[in-house]
């Protein structure tokens, strides 16, 4: 297919695909699909190899948010059944974060609701990631905190944060149906006070809120521009007490479209399969690994995702490889973009970042997103319970398979429970 092999030569050059080229992809067919996730993998392998990064979640802080984002479990006025807890003390989500990082996890993602932080926040959270670091040397530390304020990027960024994630989730031109409590606007910013402060930024996107294939191009255009060293691409859950639990507008091969989607417009990006992907793309997990180079393990904010064994497992046998903490995610010309270093930027297939130790015997990227990735993504960023409007935007065209409310489940474990993680 003359579209597969133009896309991938640009991505092999870092080249922006068109619009026309990002929607082309969208609209293949069925009979077509293998053709798409082979082409997209070549551009993932060329960046990144065959290695998988694993990120974990830590809620800190469990629904009891004012925002009104109509994807979001914790959102104001939601009746789902979730957990509703207030801030963790460092020593718990430091406890929490060890059983991701025993799984495997290269990143942990800190999440708390709310519009944003108070300074006092920032001064708690700021001792939650002391107090990983302490317990856990090179892991790192993505903040998911909502809206910041002036001087707030950079005390986290002092406190030995390695990234900070906030979601653009949808289409500018749509955004408004989604939330009424602050502005797509209002998201960019925050990004960008991230990355002025140093942080590795990370944001990305939820599918399935009745967008149309023109909203998805749209907010993966946007991020590119924005240009996060992350890009986590959430499926919507459809949680029952939400404006959006009867949004089922999902099929796994809409959405390794989309995933592919993403891939050839942000080559050398982390693309993280983030919130849904059980939900959504069940049986056919496996093969968006061939698209994506990071998942999240185990549980996320208010969900509980599979087993974090099967998730290992998963990746194992899909002939993938868990990234290793002493390898280098980002490509070389990305890694010394953010770091300021002087190795040069002409990126050569397999390249580790700026005189990186391969340690794993691939090659890779970095970032969180909620949800959850990174982004991580809680109720001012949520991954893990994807969103859109009251009313949703323009509803694609795909016709969707019937809703599967049993793989919805509340997440009753973990942390702000008593009960062992899942991870």
């Amino acid at each position: 297919m003359d579209l597969l092999n133009t896309l991938v030569d640009k991505g092999l050059r870092r080249e922006l695909p068109t619009r026309e080229e990002a929607l082309a992809v969208l609209a293949t067919s069925d009979d077509d699909l293998l053709d798409v996730v082979a082409a997209a993998g070549k551009v993932r392998r060329q960046w990144f190899g065959r290695r998988v990064k694993l990120n974990y979640l830590v809620n800190l802080k469990s629904g009891l948010c004012p925002e009104d984002c109509s994807y979001c479990s914790q959102r104001l006025g939601s009746k789902a059944g979730i957990l509703k807890y207030t801030w963790l003390k460092p020593d718990e989500a430091s406890k929490a974060a060890a059983a991701g990082v025993a799984g495997g996890a290269k990143r942990v993602c800190l999440v708390a609701s709310g519009r944003g932080p108070t300074d006092r926040d920032v001064d708690r959270v700021s001792k939650t990631i002391e107090a990983i670091k302490e317990e856990h040397e090179g892991v790192e530390v993505c903040a998911c905190l909502g809206l910041l304020s002036d001087g707030q990027a950079d005390r986290l960024r002092e406190a030995g944060a390695d990234a900070y994630n906030h979601n653009l989730n949808t289409s500018e031109e749509t955004y408004g149906a989604i939330t009424t409590t602050h502005t797509y606007a209002d998201r960019v910013e925050t990004v960008q006070q991230a990355q002025a402060a140093g942080l590795s930024a990370c944001s990305g996107l939820i599918a399935g809120m009745g967008e149309s294939d023109k909203d998805l191009v749209d907010v993966v255009f946007a991020l590119r521009d924005l240009d996060p060293d992350s890009v986590p691409v959430n499926f919507l859950i459809p949680f029952e007490g939400t404006p959006l639990a009867k949004e089922w507008n999902l099929t796994p091969q809409r959405c390794l479209r989309i995933l592919a989607m993403v891939r050839f417009v942000c080559p050398d990006v982390e693309v993280r399969l983030a919130g849904g992907r059980e939900v959504h793309l069940r049986s056919m997990q496996p093969l968006a690994l061939h698209l994506v180079n990071s998942i999240f393990l185990g549980d996320y904010l208010t969900s509980e995702g599979q087993a974090g064994q099967a998730d290992l497992d998963m990746i194992a046998d899909a002939g993938f490889e868990v990234e290793g903490a002493g390898t280098t995610t980002l490509p070389r010309h990305r890694a010394d973009a953010l770091t300021g270093g002087g190795c040069g930027s002409r990126e050569e297939p397999g390249a580790t970042g700026c005189g990186a130790q391969e340690t794993s015997g691939a090659s890779a990227a970095t970032g969180c997103g909620p949800h959850g990735g990174g982004g991580c993504g809680p109720c001012s960023g949520h991954a893990a319970v994807g969103g859109g409007g009251e009313s949703g935007p323009a509803a694609a065209t795909e016709t969707a398979g019937p809703a599967r409310t049993d793989l919805v489940a509340v997440r009753r474990r973990g942390a702000g429970t008593d009960l062992a993680p899942n991870a």
